[in-house]
C-alpha cells in the first residue's frame, strides 16, 4: 500500500511569516497618494488598517514571527498535507509525480483562512470592534467570518452579486458566523448606488466591492477594512503555505521542479511559491520553473498591462504598480469568482515583469473538464479556482509523458469545491460557455487607466 500523505506534526508548524520584500532582486514600486501622485506613507493607511499589519505592507524583514495567539488558532487545522497523486499520475500516464498542498481541510475550506485569523487578532488587538470586507466567490468571506467569530469582532461583507446568487451557500456560511452579507453593487453606500445608476443590472465586481467596503470602513472610527488578497502583509501570512510545503517535501527527499497556482489577485499562488522563489533568488534553484495560472476571460497577467491602477473601481485606494486590465473592468460571469479580479498583487506582478515567474491562462469549460477528472483521480472535488492550477498540471504532466521526464510538480489546491456544486451542475447541464476577452474592449478600459508620469 502506497502511503500518499506527506504530514507535519503540529510542533514543526513554522513560527515566523517568509516575507519576499527583503529578497526581491529589484525594489517593489511604492503605492501612490492618488491626490500627490506622491509614495504614500503610514499614516496614509491608518483610517482603514490596524498599525501592525501597515507595518508588515511595507517591512524590510525577511521573517516576521507569527503571534502565539494565531498559532493556537491555526494548529485547529494545521499543518496541512501535501499528498502524492498517484492515482492523478496513472490516469494521465506520466512519469511526473505529482503532488499537491491541500489548503481544504479547514472549516472555511480554503487557504484563505491563513490571513483572515490574523488580520483578526492584529485588529482585535488594536482595539478595532468591526471589520468590513469585499469577497469575490465567498471564500474569503466565510474565511473572515470564521475568524471574526474566534475574535469576538463583527463583520459586514459586500459579496460580488453574480456569486451572491450564484453560491447562495457561501452566504449561509457567513451568516451562521455572525456576519452581515450584501450583494455589490448595494444601493447602501454611494460609490454602489453610482454604479447601479449607471447599470441596474450589473453583476458586479471585486473593484466595486472593495469601494463599498472601504468606504463603510473610512466613515465609522471603530470599523477596519479586511483585504484577502493583493496587498503585501496578506502575501505574507499566506507564506505559512509553502513553508510548510518545504519541510514536508524535504522528508520523502524531493524538492519541486514545476510549482503550480492558480492566481486572481496572488494569494494562495505566493503562499505556496514565495517560500520556494527564495530559494530560486539566492540562486540555489536556478532552473525551478513557477507557473502562475489565470481565466482567460479575466487574464490580468497574460494581457493586462504593468501600470499604476487603483485597486478599486470608485478610487478610494491608493495607486498600486500591478498587471492591470483597468479599474473599471468589469468581468464575465465565470464561476471561478475569486479568480474575477481586474489586477494582480503588486508581488506577483513584480516577479512575473522580472521574468522570475512565468503565467498561463485556460478558459472555463476546459478547466471544469481537468477538476471532473481529478475528482475522480483522487477524490477531491476542487474550488473552480484551484481547477485553474489542476488544468495547468495535466499540461505539464503530457510534457513529461512526450519528452519521458520524471519532473516534480507540486501545485496548491487552495480549496475544496464543496459549496460550489451549483457551478458543476451548471457544468454537468452543458450551461457553461467560454468567453475570450475582445481586445478592444481591453483597450478600452486601459484607456480609462490614471495617468503617472515617469510611469516606465
Amino acid at each position: 500500500m502506497k502511503d500518499n500523505k506527506i504530514y507535519l506534526p503540529a510542533s514543526e508548524i513554522p513560527t515566523s511569516y517568509y516575507n519576499i520584500l527583503a529578497d526581491l532582486p529589484t525594489p517593489l514600486a511604492m503605492p501612490l497618494n492618488p491626490a500627490t501622485k506622491e509614495p504614500i506613507s503610514p499614516a496614509d493607511l491608518s483610517a482603514i488598517f490596524p498599525e501592525e499589519l501597515i507595518m508588515q505592507e511595507m517591512s524590510p524583514e525577511r521573517y516576521i514571527k507569527i503571534p502565539e495567539e494565531v498559532l493556537n488558532i491555526y494548529t485547529l487545522s494545521r499543518p496541512t498535507p501535501v499528498i502524492r497523486a498517484f492515482r492523478l499520475e496513472e490516469f494521465l500516464d506520466t512519469p511526473a509525480k505529482i503532488y499537491f498542498k491541500y489548503e481544504g481541510v479547514n472549516p472555511a475550506g480554503s487557504h484563505k483562512t491563513n490571513t483572515a485569523i490574523a488580520q483578526a487578532f492584529y485588529n482585535k488587538r488594536a482595539g478595532i470592534k468591526k471589520l468590513v470586507t469585499e469577497t469575490g466567490a465567498g471564500q474569503w468571506g466565510s474565511a473572515l467570518s470564521v475568524a471574526t467569530n474566534h475574535f469576538g469582532l463583527d463583520l459586514e461583507v459586500f459579496m460580488v452579486k453574480v456569486s451572491f446568487h450564484q453560491k447562495p451557500y457561501r452566504k449561509t456560511m457567513m451568516m451562521l458566523h455572525g456576519a452581515t452579507v450584501h450583494a455589490s453593487p448595494s444601493d447602501i453606500t454611494q460609490s454602489g448606488k453610482a454604479v447601479l445608476e449607471k447599470d441596474p443590472n450589473s453583476p458586479g465586481s471585486l473593484g466595486i466591492a472593495i469601494s463599498e467596503a472601504i468606504e463603510i470602513a473610512a466613515n465609522n472610527e471603530d470599523t477596519n477594512y479586511s483585504l484577502g488578497s493583493v496587498l503585501n502583509h496578506v502575501m505574507l501570512h499566506q507564506s505559512i503555505i509553502g513553508e510548510e510545503a518545504k519541510k514536508q517535501m524535504a522528508k520523502v527527499d524531493e524538492y519541486p521542479d514545476i510549482l503550480i497556482g492558480c492566481s486572481g489577485g496572488g494569494s494562495n499562488f505566493a503562499g505556496l511559491t514565495f517560500p520556494f522563489i527564495h530559494d530560486k533568488l539566492a540562486g540555489n534553484k536556478k532552473d525551478l520553473r513557477i507557473i502562475a495560472v489565470e481565466p482567460a476571460s479575466c487574464p490580468s497577467l497574460t494581457k493586462g498591462k504593468f501600470t499604476y491602477d487603483f485597486g478599486d473601481t470608485a478610487g478610494y485606494t491608493p495607486l498600486i504598480k500591478m498587471f492591470t486590465l483597468g479599474h473599471n473592468f468589469i468581468p464575465p460571469k465565470i464561476h471561478a469568482g475569486g479568480l474575477r479580479y481586474h489586477g494582480m498583487a503588486p508581488t506577483v506582478s513584480h516577479l512575473y515583469n522580472e521574468n522570475i515567474i512565468e503565467a498561463q491562462n485556460y478558459h472555463q469549460l476546459e478547466v471544469f473538464d481537468a477538476a471532473r477528472d481529478f475528482l475522480r483521480a483522487e477524490g477531491i472535488l476542487p474550488a473552480p479556482e484551484s481547477a485553474h492550477a489542476i488544468k495547468a498540471v495535466f499540461e505539464e504532466a503530457k510534457k513529461c509523458k512526450e519528452t519521458g521526464e520524471a519532473k516534480t510538480i507540486l501545485f496548491n489546491l487552495s480549496g475544496h469545491g464543496f459549496l460550489d456544486l451549483g457551478a458543476y451542475e451548471s457544468y454537468l447541464s452543458n450551461d457553461l460557455e467560454d468567453y475570450e476577452l475582445p481586445e478592444e474592449l481591453i483597450m478600452r478600459y486601459f484607456a480609462e487607466l490614471p495617468v503617472i508620469e515617469n510611469d516606465l
